[in-house]
């Protein structure tokens, strides 16, 4: 082809024009643009405000850094402005998270897991964590300790229920509720039961029961709370009270009732009176003086007594024989006399009782006539 002429547009001949396939025109397009792209794409050409792929929010700008002035120390106090601040003493709530051989791994949102021992877990005997604690249970544990030198507390469940459990027995013997307990062990001064998980002792001398002590061991009693001091950890109860206080629901001052003699002592006897004892005093067995009960009664006579009072509150029944003489002195005499006529004798004590109380005067102080 000849060159053209500057400033002449060369003709174009038709007949002369080669015909470019369509896909070789569009590769061509392609491949300049791809180059000119590559070579000729210059910074300039690039916007400046282009999208981001993410939220700028979300980014830290390098004069944030430079205003912010936090140093690894300050930043560690400003943590432990949130750290909790665990005191002995504290209930917190706790999340189980293993069971261990020798206790169990506590998540209370402190730095490092706390621990409780297996004789914290509960107030009552256990065989095993499991019978208590299940992983991934939440729920409430006493701290008893600061921590130690690993930052680690010890969690017990134990205190708690023996906090809860003073409060139970102290309003317990507020209402002077009975209770039942089993009897777990005997010793020379009396028996152990367990109440709220608490330990408790009822003297001998409170022990109501044609049983040796030792025979009791299982034995479900009837108890009333004789002293409940949490800070002598004392915890005492009787049998003989909550005998005598449903007995008394039964009895009336002034009824007869057979009873059969269970010990002697200087100052009177005790006298068995369908499972409960009341006290026959020296004073109330005759009219006549007497030197010692020994010499009237002997243990184990069967024998009619009169009740003369009743003390709920110290568990305690008072009997007289004297009131039921026909004559002064009939017991030392003749006490088959006194016990078959007791009931009519009782009647005109009754009698002479209503009449007392009719005129005003106190009946406690004329059962004792």
């Amino acid at each position: 082809m000849s060159e053209n002429p500057a400033g002449k547009v060369q003709e174009k001949n038709p007949e002369k024009e080669t015909s470019i396939p369509e896909e070789t025109i569009s590769d061509s397009v392609s491949a300049e643009f791809e180059e000119n792209s590559i070579n000729e794409l210059k910074e300039d050409d690039i916007p400046k405000n282009i999208p981001t792929a993410d939220d700028s929010s979300s980014r830290i700008n390098k004069s944030d850094l430079e205003s912010a002035g936090f140093t690894l120390d300050e930043f560690a106090s400003l943590l432990s402005k949130y750290d909790y601040n665990f005191k002995p003493g504290d209930i917190v709530n706790g999340t189980v998270f293993a069971l261990e051989s020798k206790g169990a791994m506590i998540d209370i949102g402190a730095k490092t897991a706390a621990f409780m021992p297996m004789q914290e877990v509960s107030i009552n005997r256990v065989e095993g964590l499991s019978d208590v604690l299940q992983p991934s249970e939440i729920r409430e544990f006493f701290i008893m300790t600061e921590e130690n030198e690993d930052g680690q507390l010890s969690l017990s469940i134990r205190r708690i229920e023996y906090q809860r459990a003073w409060e139970r027995v102290r309003q317990l013997q507020k209402e002077d509720a009975t209770i039942y307990s089993e009897v777990f062990a005997t010793n020379r001064g009396g028996a152990l039961v367990r109440v709220e998980g608490l330990r408790g002792f009822i003297p001998g001398s409170h022990i109501s029961t044609r049983k040796a002590k030792e025979e009791l061991v299982a034995d479900f009693l009837p108890l009333k709370f004789l002293e409940v001091d949490e800070e002598r950890n004392r915890l005492v109860l009787s049998h003989r009270r909550a005998l005598v206080e449903r007995k008394m629901n039964r009895l009336e001052v002034g009824e007869v009732v057979v009873g059969a003699v269970r010990g002697i002592k200087p100052y009177g006897a005790f006298i068995d009176i369908g499972g409960v004892s009341g006290l026959l005093h020296i004073s109330e067995i005759s009219h006549e003086h007497i030197e010692t009960p020994h010499s009237v009664l002997n243990v184990n006579d069967q024998m009619k007594v009169m009740i003369i009072d009743l003390d709920a509150e110290r568990g305690r029944i008072s009997l007289s024989t004297k009131a039921l003489e026909p004559e002064p002195g009939d017991m030392l005499t003749d006490p088959q006399k006194v016990f078959d006529k007791a009931e009519e004798m009782a009647a005109r004590y009754k009698q002479m009782l209503l009449e007392q109380a009719e005129e005003g005067e106190d009946p406690i102080a004329v059962m004792t006539i």
